[in-house]
């Protein structure tokens, strides 16, 4: 059987679309907080149990018969690295022969705050023994998606990313990639560097919102201080503010570019064009 932690979260709903495209549904198992939230996909005949990353008693038997588990990262930064602790443990009991992690791009060397719990997660499966697959995730085009809104109005998107080069793909492509790798069979120890065909930078980005808008948007490049002012004074909270700009000063560094292709490989078609990713969403929200 095939397991997804997080299965009601964008990237899990995505995987579990993906494995049933060719798995059937009695042996795809999402693993989510409250399983009424998948009533559709048990509808379907998927096998959904609750999993508490937080609750430890919920997840060895929810794991019962798991042969291959993606475990997605939680959303929850600066718990991460307890929560995944928990489930590495919870999958060793239960026997789980492999195990997917959903990591950050070049985590190993990755300046971000944000790769600190993923190394550490990492480092905690390897420990574990079990056969692993390190899914080093980019990042998704759509992160940048959400910025729209406010660069049309104002007309200019704001960061700190200078002339960073970001080799973003979309969510979707990074799912398909999960479920080849849950779907393949290797009990191989692996590392997949995942990324976007096609890079750009926040100036380019920036430019092709008003391409698609029909009006001028250009790119205010700020220091990483300044953009968490604007961040925390638009409503976020002060840690989320704090996580988002020093990403994007780290992107500035190089630490969200990677050429290798890896994604596109894995998937066996090129990554999602981030222009087709951008259009759709601004087309969305017309």
């Amino acid at each position: 059987m095939y397991a997804v932690t997080g299965a009601s979260g964008q990237l899990g709903r995505l995987v579990i679309d993906a494995l049933l495209r060719t798995v059937a549904p009695s042996e795809v198992v999402a693993l989510v907080r409250n399983p009424s939230k998948l009533a559709d996909l048990a509808a379907r005949g998927v096998v959904v149990r609750a999993f508490d990353y937080d609750a430890p008693a919920t997840l060895v038997p929810a794991l019962a018969g798991v042969d291959r588990l993606l475990l997605i990262s939680s959303s929850e930064v600066g718990s991460r690295e307890a929560q995944h602790g928990a489930v590495i443990a919870a999958a060793r009991t239960a026997g789980v022969g492999y195990i997917a992690y959903t990591s950050i791009l070049h985590a190993d060397a990755n300046p971000m705050n944000l790769a600190i719990e993923h190394r550490a997660t990492e480092a905690a499966i390897a420990a574990s023994g079990l056969p692993h697959a390190f899914l080093r995730n980019g990042w998704y085009t759509e992160n940048y998606v959400m910025s729209v809104a406010p660069a049309i109005e104002h007309g200019a998107l704001i960061g700190s990313a200078g002339d960073g080069r970001v080799s973003s793909a979309s969510r979707e492509d990074y799912a398909d990639a999960a479920a080849a790798v849950l779907v393949d069979g290797s009990v191989e120890t692996r590392i997949f560097e995942l990324a976007g065909d096609d890079a750009y930078t926040l100036t380019d980005f920036a430019a092709a919102i008003g391409d698609i808008a029909g009006r001028p948007v250009i790119y205010k490049d700020l220091p990483q201080d300044d953009y968490r002012g604007v961040l925390e004074g638009a409503g976020l909270p002060a840690p989320i503010a704090d996580m988002l700009a020093e990403s994007d000063a780290k992107a500035a560094q190089g630490s969200l570019f990677d050429d290798g292709r890896a994604l596109s490989t894995l998937i066996g078609r090129p990554t999602t064009p981030w222009r087709t990713t951008l259009a759709a969403a601004m087309k969305g929200q017309d």
